[in-house]
């Protein structure tokens, strides 16, 4: 998928990844201020257009389309910061291919959180007003989807400018 028209120049994508509670939405928009990045995250997207960010389907149709308005904005020289799942290994080789394909590097920053403490940070956002709500068991479930990156994956992605390396 070419979606620019040469080099990124400058231009990069930041992929947030980890399962919920991992602290995705807390680095994301961290980077995107210490970056001066364009955030996307599909939840915020889903939830204003009122579809539920749980419903796997259109789940994933939006963020195919989200990821390609990613790599066009990055094409175009930005720094665009996207908050995705990323839950497996052929799913970030997927995007890092895409990406390179396109002539834009990308950078991984992946969340790997104790069940614990993943759930400690689910169950106090299942409280806040407006929350997309997950159960104990629901994260449990998501559990057995999760592959981390070990030094070999992360070193396929590019580091961040200045020779530091993701999250």
């Amino acid at each position: 998928m070419r979606v620019g028209t040469g080099p990124a120049r400058g231009g990069r994508v930041l992929l947030v990844c980890g399962l919920p509670g991992a602290g995705k939405t807390t680095l994301a928009r961290r980077l995107e201020v210490e970056r001066g990045g364009v955030l996307l995250c599909p939840d915020d997207w889903l939830v204003a257009l009122g579809l539920d960010p749980l419903d796997a389907r259109p789940r994933r149709r939006f963020e195919r389309e989200l990821w390609r308005h990613a790599l066009r904005l990055a094409g175009r020289g930005l720094v665009v910061v996207v908050e995705l799942g990323g839950w497996t290994r052929p799913d970030r080789r997927r995007l890092r291919e895409e990406a390179h394909r396109a002539g834009v590097p990308i950078e991984l920053h992946a969340l790997d959180v104790p069940f614990e403490e993943r759930w400690r940070r689910v169950e106090r956002r299942n409280a806040e007003p407006g929350a997309v709500v997950v159960g104990r068991d629901e994260l449990a479930g998501f559990e057995r989807w999760w592959q981390p990156p070990d030094d070999d994956e992360r070193a396929a992605f590019d580091p961040a400018p200045g020779g530091g390396a993701g999250g």
